[in-house]
């Protein structure tokens, strides 16, 4: 364009894509005045009008307001300031708009009676501290009068959720069924029921015990590191996995009693695989028909984004094969053929 000329309104409308009564507007609102007018009363616009119109276009296409564009273009506001505050509105209008898909999901897949859309609408908008209240009155009741140690009950009301700032659709909908199932009294006396025949087994006590628990954490640890170094791609065979194996032995010797050996460490390897087994017909059976603790627990992943996580924790067979490792070459060639996509010992 020639930076001396000016253009007719028709001809800027033309070029930036704004209706003729859209330039007036700007015009009059005093967002982008015109370069001049003809005898005639016709406004002209000259290149950096034009420019300026294109700029307005683009910022109110991005659903900035006419106040914030006329602050930004008199130099009272930084466009940093105009993107940053507009960004802020946006993430907030996300956040409502996913709370009212998972509402309206919800309805859908569980046929909602009219009355309880309006209670699913408050459960979604419920501020930190009411959703904290809402768990804490839920393992109050629970845990009265269980018959477990102090350490265990902490340890059952710390798996609790923590929905994000940012949730995604599907924590949305978990935590409309939990906080659902958090109030309602037929599924609270099945969770505590649940916990009170489990802690009336036989040795309950000694396995709920601080101890015991103690062992059962660092025993977590150690399967940890091991997802953590099979994710990583480390081998089985290798000082780390060796390392990890070491530890297993030293942790599952305490527990039993039993001093280090090649047979006993070939017994942890075969045991681990067990334990995989074991682990997969648990998952199975929980995802066919889940107790409600269970059903608490799996909202409680979903909506802590941890649900994944748990469903990929399967370290046996890395775990297994380090085992086999750390005994001598001979010994694990002859003893432990290699198994499937394990590192070779």
């Amino acid at each position: 364009m020639d930076d001396d000329r000016l253009y007719a309104i028709g001809e800027v409308a033309r070029r930036t894509g704004l209706t003729v009564s859209a330039i007036r507007f700007y015009s009059d609102a005093g967002i982008v005045a015109p370069a001049g007018v003809t005898r005639a009363g016709h406004r002209l616009y000259d290149v950096h009008a034009i420019a300026g119109l294109d700029f307005v276009r683009t910022l109110r296409e991005l659903d900035a307001g006419l106040d914030d564009i006329r602050q930004l273009l008199a130099g009272r506001l930084t466009l940093t300031d105009l993107a940053t505050a507009h960004l802020a509105r946006l993430d907030d209008q996300a956040r409502r708009i996913r709370a009212r898909q998972a509402v309206l999901r919800t309805i859908v897949k569980q046929h909602t009676e009219t009355e309880q859309v309006i209670l699913m609408h408050e459960l979604v908008a419920l501020s930190d501290d009411d959703r904290d209240r809402l768990i804490d009155d839920f393992w109050n009741e629970i845990s009265d009068d269980l018959r477990a140690s102090p350490a265990f009950v902490d340890l059952l009301r710390s798996h609790r959720p923590t929905l994000p700032d940012e949730p995604a659709t599907e924590q949305l909908e978990a935590w409309i069924e939990l906080a659902n199932l958090l109030q309602d009294n037929d599924f609270r006396r099945a969770v505590r029921e649940q916990l009170r025949e489990t802690c009336s087994l036989d040795g309950a006590e000694v396995m709920t015990s601080p101890e015991m628990l103690g062992a059962f954490g660092r025993g977590g640890e150690i399967l940890q590191d091991a997802q953590t170094a099979q994710l990583a791609g480390v081998p089985s065979d290798s000082p780390r996995g060796r390392e990890i194996a070491g530890r297993y032995v030293t942790f599952m010797g305490e527990i039993a009693g039993t001093p280090d050996s090649p047979e006993f460490r070939l017994r942890l390897a075969t045991d681990v695989l067990h334990v995989e087994e074991l682990h997969l017909r648990a998952v199975e059976e929980a995802a066919t028909r889940p107790d409600p603790h269970t059903r608490y627990q799996s909202l409680v992943a979903t909506i802590n984004g941890t649900a994944q996580e748990a469903a990929d924790f399967m370290p046996y067979a890395w775990l297994s094969a380090a085992l086999k490792a750390s005994l001598s070459p001979e010994r694990a060639t002859r003893d432990c053929p290699p198994r499937g996509d394990v590192a070779e010992p």
